[in-house]
């Protein structure tokens, strides 16, 4: 019974639906408006009451799911055991790939994809089987595409040409083939090359889609349109197809296309004809040929290597001369290299023997024509026009030379090489090797041909004459074109002068002597780290009747020995050096080198106190009780400290013979209490205002602008290298040694840089001038004037009881 037509009772066709637009029924042509409905759908995109759509693409039998392609599921290509999924999920494919098919990963977005798939095929290409694909469910998206991609449909064919004006033929058969690919129903011909043929040849059409014929040339060929035994008109020109390859058979097969009977293309009278005059010009007895490309690629880079001797002692002037040859196994041929000894005299050639056939018995040059292919025999006439000829087949006049080749070289064997006698010696490794694989020789006794090394006399190196450096006349004794003598870059750049750091240190000396006239004599000896240089220089002293200045040029000097030269750590204060048999006693250094050998205790063992002390370790263990009384007779108040006059000289006392003057200064100056006299800052700077008032010296601002500008952070700070070198750019006209007293002086950060602005406002007598009473420059210190403060008189109390604490302690 059928439910009455009334609301409520009626199924909505319109419930879940989202497009209700109208298709358009006109279009565009070739630019004409023409009427295009009826290929067109209707509300919806439904199609409307009796109307058939015509498929613009290759259909396919559904039912297998809106991811597999038909043709994927037809070909066995989804595992039956699987049950059918539907989006998301992963699938299982077999794929079978046709040896024509065009291959291409071009569109493949995943590059794992794109190598799974490849190596897929490489397994199916080596085993001959079907290459299982199992994509993953992120995958399968790109998968389909891939596998479209590989599957074409092969189709022989041929097109009949007609020819015109031409009495050896009326038409032309033309062979083809036609590829369908399934992933965009596009085509592509192919014509198979012809020698000699005159004709365009390759691929006929590219790879589009194809229309159909008019009056349907709106559609395009799908593959329904192919099967064997039909023929399709492709832009005016009809194609018989006669066959197809397997794959594309099964495919067609379960389509449920009945395919037709293979056929055979008709033979092209032409070619045939052509095909006669081509077998009757062959020769009856061509020319022999070898084929040694089978040779070269097998044996291509492989050489064979021997050692040879050449004794050429019998001629004039000849020696034994040793030799390498080269055997290449690609097309055997030989080349022979000389290995020439340092020092032999002879020219280093490249070559002793080009690359070429080696025959075993020298031959002549021959005439030309002497050597041929085939020989060629009169058999009666004159020898010009009219006589007849045949071709030896028995070669009677041919001419055979005999190479040598590799089963003739072996060790201890003599080849012949032009009319040289070439003794072989010995092999590489690779040789033994190929003639143990391949005539089973095991015996490769090396023959000894290289004679003992003579024994080099030995090089006398002639004394220093004193000329110059030493290393410098050195390499004048090792070459003929001397080199310069290479310095240690990376310790110059270390150790040379930065800044207020000079990396020099100087101690001040007196000449080890009983003259009078040089007892009072005193030098200073200034030690380069940077290249480990010294320097002797004597000061002036006046009514001395001796001329000061530099004593000893700058140079690296030498110990007694004669063998090792002066290092920093043989310098120290009570040392004895003998420079060039003058005979020095240090009695002093400044305090820039006892504070360097100090911070670098490591390098110098008179700064180091850990050295030191196990020194003291044995006298104290003897004389505790009178040292110690020795202590508390100058220690009046009980304070646990002495002058440090006192402390050396009990030092010097009770360790004569094993501390040295300047381990006793280290002790001292270690537990010392050191007072250093600060100068009048106010006095200073009263100085330097009035040399530059005097000078009217006003550049501040200029000056302020300037470190500013250097100041790049912004900090307020810069190095007191970099405000030194300003105040020398503006000339500020006062003395180098108050300038550099003043830095000293200024505020500084954690990096050691100095501020500016104050060092600024210290000079600036304009707008802040420190005194208004007129300054007395006699007043005035004068740093060069000043007592001399050394390293010895720097420490004035020393802390004895902390040294007793520590010698007790020390194992």
């Amino acid at each position: 019974m059928a439910l009455p037509f009334l609301p409520g009772q009626v199924f909505d066709r319109k419930i879940g639906k989202a497009k209700f637009h109208k298709t358009h029924q006109f279009d565009y042509r070739n630019d004409v408006s023409v009427y295009v409905g009826e290929d067109k759908c209707g509300i919806g995109g439904d199609p409307l009451p009796g109307q058939k759509l015509k498929p613009r693409h290759s259909a396919y039998p559904k039912g297998i799911g809106p991811e597999a392609p038909a043709w994927v599921a037809f070909d066995r290509q989804l595992n039956e055991d699987q049950p059918r999924v539907g989006k998301g999920e992963g699938m299982l494919f077999k794929c079978t790939v046709v040896q024509n098919a065009d291959v291409t990963f071009d569109k493949c977005d995943n590059m794992m994809t794109r190598q799974w798939v490849k190596e897929e095929l490489e397994i199916f290409h080596s085993s001959g089987q079907q290459s299982n694909l199992q994509p993953l469910n992120q995958w399968s998206h790109v998968l389909n595409i891939e596998l479209q991609e590989l599957l074409v449909l092969c189709f022989d064919a041929y097109f009949q040409e007609a020819v015109h004006e031409k009495r050896e033929e009326q038409y032309r058969i033309r062979r083809c083939k036609i590829y369908f690919y399934l992933e965009d129903d596009s085509i592509q011909v192919i014509e198979p090359k012809v020698n000699n043929s005159g004709i365009p040849q390759g691929t006929l059409i590219r790879r589009h889609r194809v229309p159909l014929p008019p009056p349907n040339d709106e559609e395009f060929y799908t593959v329904e349109n192919f099967n064997v035994g039909q023929e399709i008109t492709l832009y005016s020109r009809t194609f018989k197809i006669t066959g197809c390859d397997d794959f594309t058979h099964n495919f067609l097969r379960k389509l449920g296309v009945r395919i037709g009977n293979q056929n055979n293309i008709p033979s092209d009278p032409y070619t045939e004809h052509r095909k006669k005059e081509v077998e009757s010009m062959q020769p009856l007895r061509p020319y022999e040929t070898e084929d040694t490309l089978r040779q070269f690629l097998q044996f291509d880079r492989n050489v064979l290597r021997f050692y040879c001797l050449w004794d050429d002692c019998d001629s004039m002037f000849g020696d034994v001369r040793e030799m390498e040859l080269h055997y290449f196994l690609a097309d055997d041929t030989v080349e022979i290299c000389e290995r020439i000894p340092n020092n032999s005299g002879r020219d280093a050639v490249p070559m002793f023997l080009r690359r070429q056939k080696l025959p075993k018995e020298p031959t002549s040059l021959r005439q030309p024509g002497e050597i041929t292919g085939r020989t060629v025999l009169n058999v009666f006439g004159p020898m010009g026009h009219g006589g007849r000829w045949i071709l030896d087949s028995l070669k009677t006049g041919a001419v055979h030379t005999d190479y040598y080749h590799d089963s003739d070289l072996t060790i201890g064997s003599v080849i012949n090489v032009w009319g040289r006698k070439f003794l072989i010696c010995d092999c590489d490794e690779f040789t033994k090797e190929y003639y143990k694989s391949k005539y089973g020789v095991g015996d490769f006794e090396s023959i000894s041909f290289k004679a003992d090394p003579v024994s080099l006399p030995v090089r006398e190196i002639p004394p220093y004459n004193g000329f110059g450096s030493e290393e410098d006349s050195l390499a004048t004794c090792l070459s003929l074109r001397p080199k310069p003598t290479r310095r240690d870059f990376k310790k110059f750049m270390e150790k040379d002068r930065k800044g207020l750091e000079s990396n020099v240190l100087r101690f001040v000396a007196r000449l080890d002597t009983t003259r009078p006239i040089d007892i009072d004599r005193r030098f200073i000896i200034s030690y380069f780290l940077s290249d480990d240089t010294l320097l002797v220089f004597e000061p002036l002293q006046r009514n001395s009747g001796i001329l000061g200045g530099k004593f000893m040029e700058r140079g690296r000097i030498k110990k007694p020995d004669g063998v090792n030269y002066f290092a920093a750590q043989d310098l120290y204060i009570g040392a004895n050096v003998d420079f060039h048999n003058f005979k020095f006693i240090l009695i002093d250094a400044d305090e820039y080198a006892v504070v360097y050998m100090e911070k670098h205790a490591p390098e110098f063992p008179q700064a180091n106190v850990q050295i030191i002390l196990p020194k003291l370790k044995p006298i104290l263990d003897q004389k505790y009780e009178e040292i110690k009384r020795e202590f508390q007779a100058f220690d009046i108040e009980n304070s646990g400290k002495i002058p440090a006059k006192n402390f050396r000289e009990i030092l010097q006392r009770f360790g004569q013979g094993i501390l040295t003057v300047h381990e006793q200064l280290t002790v001292a100056r270690h537990y010392g209490d050191v007072q250093v006299e600060e100068d009048d800052f106010q006095l200073l700077v009263v100085a330097i205002q009035e040399q530059l008032r005097k000078a009217n010296f006003e550049d501040f601002a200029n000056m302020m602008d300037s470190c500013k500008h250097e100041d790049v952070l912004g900090t307020g700070f810069l190095p007191l290298q970099e405000l030194h070198n300003t105040c020398r750019r503006f000339g500020v006209p006062a003395k180098q040694d108050l300038l550099r007293a003043l830095l000293e002086k200024v505020e500084r950060n954690d990096k050691g840089e100095a501020n500016y602005q104050q060092f600024l406002q210290l000079l600036n007598w304009r707008d802040s001038p420190v005194s208004s009473q007129k300054f007395v420059p006699a007043a005035a210190p004068d740093p060069k004037s000043v007592k001399r403060t050394g390293p010895q008189e720097l420490p004035t109390l020393v802390y004895y009881k902390d040294l007793l604490q520590n010698l007790l302690a020390v194992e």
